[in-house]
């Protein structure tokens, strides 16, 4: 199903709407099978080693499709609707619970709603990840887990949500929920993080030596780290972080796909067509001409600002 969203993405010149105090930002888009609404909040300080955003999505419209790109572990609530399911990379397919905890993905994930649908979803980084699940991540990569089955708290929680009508004071009640539940790194955990979230987002094309320069650890070493708190190993992970950025910068800055293929190592054209696709969803001709409501809005989670780091706004 093709969406093709109209010119009215409102918050200023930008699409963004952020008070100068720090306040949840806000982007809308009328789609042409219905209104999407995607609705971003930053973490707290001291959370923001540990979650990327908090983000309220809408659905009007029955029936909704779309592709969501690949991306870091979320924890998503349906607050309202029923039905619906995810389509992995790898035609898997899987209902979404009520509450839902996603793994890591290194594909496009499709998903299908039956009825207009209103979910709260929270980004999850490495340190999130291990703090509210604790397995290793590439076992659960491009799949889905129903977080009530245990822990009946995020069932609770759901309940709660569903009484409020503020987003903001759903926001705050989950940041609680997840200040309570948070475990602290041992600080060589948290320090080999944020030196391969330097190294995935310090270059265009991540290069694996650089990374083994930078920690001093073998490649096999490596691919044990990163299959334990991303998902998966440094080639792979650099491939995501790759097209990610590249995505970004043409959807929203609407540089040329053919210059960033020659600068971002790419081996010639269709190479950088098949990645971009693989990870995103669409092509780049697609993602500058015609990008689908849920890319365009996921996209926009790089405008975050304040002391929010860069890999959080990607993720």
């Amino acid at each position: 199903m093709g969406l093709y969203p109209q010119h009215n993405i409102y918050g200023g010149a930008a699409g963004i709407a952020a008070a100068d105090d720090g306040a949840p930002l806000s982007y809308t888009v009328e789609a042409e099978q219905g209104p999407v609404g995607l609705r971003y909040f930053a973490p707290p300080e001291p959370l923001c080693a540990y979650f990327g955003s908090l983000y309220i999505f809408s659905v009007s419209s029955p029936g909704y499709a779309d592709f969501t790109r690949a991306d870091v572990p979320q924890l998503r609530f349906r607050l309202q609707g029923r039905g619906g399911h995810y389509i992995f990379q790898d035609g898997m397919t899987m209902p979404t619970p009520e509450v839902c905890l996603l793994g890591p993905t290194f594909g496009a994930t499709r998903f299908q709603l039956e009825q207009p649908t209103r979910v709260l979803g929270i980004s999850l980084l490495p340190a999130g990840w291990m703090a509210l699940y604790g397995d290793e991540a590439s076992g659960m990569a491009d799949s889905a887990f129903d977080m009530v089955s245990s822990d009946a708290g995020y069932g609770l929680l759901l309940q709660s949500l569903r009484q409020l009508d503020d987003p903001d004071a759903m926001a705050s009640r989950c940041w609680s929920f997840l200040q309570e539940r948070i475990k602290p790194l041992p600080d060589a955990v948290r320090a080999m993080l944020e030196t391969v979230d330097g190294w995935l987002m310090d270059e265009g094309s991540p290069r694996l030596e650089t990374l083994v320069e930078r920690t001093g650890l073998s490649a096999r070493h490596l691919a044990r780290i990163t299959n334990r708190y991303y998902g998966a190993p440094p080639k792979l992970l650099a491939r995501k972080y790759r097209a990610l950025r590249c995505s970004a910068r043409i959807a929203l800055d609407r540089e040329s796909w053919q210059v960033l293929c020659d600068e971002g190592g790419f081996y010639d054209q269709s190479h950088f067509i098949r990645e971009i696709k693989r990870f995103i969803g669409l092509t780049p001709q697609q993602l500058q001409n015609e990008p689908s409501a849920v890319a365009q809005l996921t996209l926009l989670r790089r405008s975050l600002g304040g002391d929010v780091a860069v890999i959080n706004r990607m993720s």
